[in-house]
């Protein structure tokens, strides 16, 4: 069962801290019958609530956090090598130069997650430090619509996200792994962690995943707040009406 509220309201975290977790989720939580098997407390169903983008860190959160490098095809173009070029004295950006490829696994389940946030009305976003073509890549494919790469202040990007957007930090979410990610966190309305994140940053999460990182931990993520919501069930069966053998049985 995932962690909820495991953070920064001072009246739970006396309680998280104390023996009375165990009555506190009997309390405050609230029992979902349909898909998911988390349960949502108050005070982060309250913020869920608000969510209009969730922005994702990508190394530990959408992958298990492995970087493998491979030999570049002959003749392969890298859409990212100006940016890359750009951080190239200043190591742990990326792996810059045309012989080199870097390369992540990501989780399908995660893929279908930005299909179930879109039918949702939510907006979706990576930011990661790292620079990669996997990564430009995987944003293409899914159609993702903020991506910023090459953010060691992962807040600029925060900014950059609500002014287009025109809404609040309040408004949005960001699921994280690692200590670079807790500014954003702390500025957003609702911080996400991984189960495999470093202490620091669970213990300032409001939810906990069930998954791991590259392993549908970004699928949790999306489902928890569609169904805080109310648009999870509509939004899974609307993306099952979408796919073309459900469209053909319907003919």
């Amino acid at each position: 069962m995932p962690r909820v509220d495991a953070g920064r309201d001072p009246r739970q975290e006396t309680c998280i801290r104390s023996s009375c977790m165990a009555e506190f989720t009997r309390r405050t939580a609230a029992p979902f019958t349909g898909m998911g098997s988390f349960t949502i407390a108050a005070m982060s169903k309250d913020r869920a609530k608000n969510i209009k983008v969730i922005l994702f860190d990508v190394d530990g959160v959408l992958t298990d956090g492995t970087i493998w490098l491979f030999p570049a095809p002959a003749g392969a173009k890298q859409s990212q090598k100006a940016l890359m070029d750009a951080a190239a004295d200043a190591g742990g950006y990326s792996v810059s130069g045309e012989s080199t490829v870097e390369a992540k696994g990501f989780h399908a389940h995660d893929g279908t997650a930005i299909s179930l946030a879109r039918l949702g009305g939510l907006k979706v976003g990576f930011v990661t430090k790292r620079i990669s073509e996997t990564v430009a890549l995987r944003a293409r494919d899914l159609k993702i619509d903020h991506i910023h790469q090459g953010m060691a202040d992962k807040v600029e990007a925060l900014e950059k996200v609500i002014a287009i957007e025109g809404i609040g930090p309040e408004e949005v979410a960001f699921v994280g792994d690692d200590v670079i990610d807790l500014p954003i966190m702390r500025r957003c309305g609702l911080a996400i962690a991984v189960p495999n994140a470093r202490e620091e940053v669970k213990k300032e999460a409001h939810f906990i995943t069930e998954h791991k990182g590259g392993e549908g931990a970004g699928r949790d993520a999306v489902e928890y707040v569609l169904k805080a919501q109310g648009k999870l069930e509509e939004a899974i069966n609307a993306y099952i009406e979408s796919r073309p053998a459900a469209q053909k049985s319907f003919k």
